[in-house]
């Protein structure tokens, strides 16, 4: 195959609960972002997405939004445990999902302090005495990552004019060594000091202290992000198969940060409408690969509990995701996603196990996938579309898409 096929995962943007939501996430089996935002603004309008098939994957039309009768559209439900954003895009890279332990900090701070100090770094406690986080070298705290499920990952931030990201990576390493979370995630940014990382603290039921991403000004300048995970074997993921077939890979915006793409091309980037106009430069110059870019800021709206915001995010994505249509031959199949939901309205700053919508542009018209049971049939997808060995999870929907291939 010589054609593009282009993934673009809106994070955090899901369409209603999953029915095993009560069991799995109790508050959760309410949540519908995609509901959620179209209560809020009736007369909401993504012609794009609308275009691509929205409606029909949300299985109902708004006051502003109606099915598409050509549309090519599905729905997914996530097999990872929880809603998590990094072990969605391994789940959508082909991974079957493997579960971490839960932990709060506290169980393994004892632990994690021995080990910084068994490497020669200063350690300090931070927090009151029964709750409490490390300040490493007076430049980086490691806590609870309260942004995303509690107990599922820890945080590792520092400002990095003050600490470089290599060396914030020697003491993530340290901390992922002695921890069975999902994820241990080390991240900071240019511009902001140790005092605005320390006055972004919060709790969260008691038992979880962490400070909280968006207050630290992180984002703000220089942002630089790894996650590392937990269970994951890149050899059997999308971008290492394809790399090894000779397909061109490119990786932008947060997923550049999750996914392991040694041998291919990865630029972070959380801006919108930036993010979107390098997807569109990258397929300009790609004659023929794989491109999957994270709108980061769609989950960045839901994680502030900020409606306004999510549409306005929404919105340019919807704009930069016509003009990409533009840029896309006949060969070429696009496929606009999310990992899982963050419903703005559901009370709480954490992500929702919601559906996600599969919206496909491709030679078919008038397709519905159906409800897959795992976000791994995109990636499995994208590797039948190259040709190239099918990752360790997920089933292909490329004849469902490409009727004559």
């Amino acid at each position: 195959m010589t054609g593009r096929f282009v993934v673009i995962v809106l994070d955090g943007f899901g369409m209603q609960a999953m029915q095993d939501a009560a069991r799995v996430r109790p508050g959760d089996e309410r949540s519908s972002t995609l509901g959620s935002l179209l209560k809020d603004f009736p007369d909401l309008t993504l012609p794009n997405l609308e275009a691509l098939g929205l409606m029909n994957a949300f299985g109902q039309e708004s006051r502003c939004m109606k099915f598409s009768p050509e549309a090519c559209f599905g729905r997914s439900e996530l097999m990872h445990f929880g809603a998590d954003t990094f072990q969605g895009h391994q789940e959508i890279m082909g991974t079957k999902p493997k579960k971490p332990e839960t932990h709060n900090f506290q169980q393994k701070i004892d632990e994690i302090e021995q080990a910084l100090l068994q490497k020669g770094h200063q350690v300090k406690r931070c927090g009151t005495p029964g709750l409490q986080y490390l300040l490493v070298d007076e430049s980086c705290t490691v806590a609870d990552n309260i942004d995303s499920d509690l107990g599922m990952a820890y945080n590792c931030t520092a400002p990095l004019d003050v600490l470089p990201f290599d060396r914030l990576m020697e003491i993530a390493r340290i901390v992922r060594s002695h921890a069975q979370v999902g994820r241990v995630i080390a991240f900071g940014g240019t511009g902001n000091t140790v005092q605005d990382i320390l006055a972004a603290g919060q709790t969260r039921e008691g038992k979880y202290i962490g400070l909280l991403a968006s207050l630290t000004k992180s984002y703000d300048q220089g942002y630089e992000c790894r996650h590392l995970g937990y269970g994951v074997d890149p050899q059997v993921q999308v971008p290492s198969i394809l790399a090894q077939a000779g397909v061109d890979v490119t990786l932008l915006g947060k997923v550049a940060d999750i996914v392991h793409n040694e041998r291919g091309k990865s630029v972070s980037c959380v801006d919108t409408a930036s993010v979107l106009d390098l997807t569109i430069q990258e397929l300009d110059s790609m004659k023929s690969g794989f491109i999957c870019t994270n709108v980061q800021e769609t989950d960045l709206a839901g994680h502030s509990q900020d409606p306004a915001r999510y549409r306005e995010v929404l919105e340019t994505a919807d704009r930069k995701i016509g003009e990409l249509c533009g840029h896309l031959r006949n060969d070429d199949i696009l496929v606009v996603m999310a990992d899982h939901g963050n419903d703005p309205d559901i009370g709480h700053n954490r992500h929702t196990r919601e559906n996600v919508p599969l919206l496909i542009r491709s030679r078919a018209k008038g397709r519905n996938v159906g409800l897959r049971k795992t976000l791994s049939d995109v990636g499995a997808t994208v590797c039948d579309f190259f040709n190239a060995p099918a990752p360790e999870n997920g089933t292909s929907f490329l004849k469902e898409i490409q009727p004559d291939s």
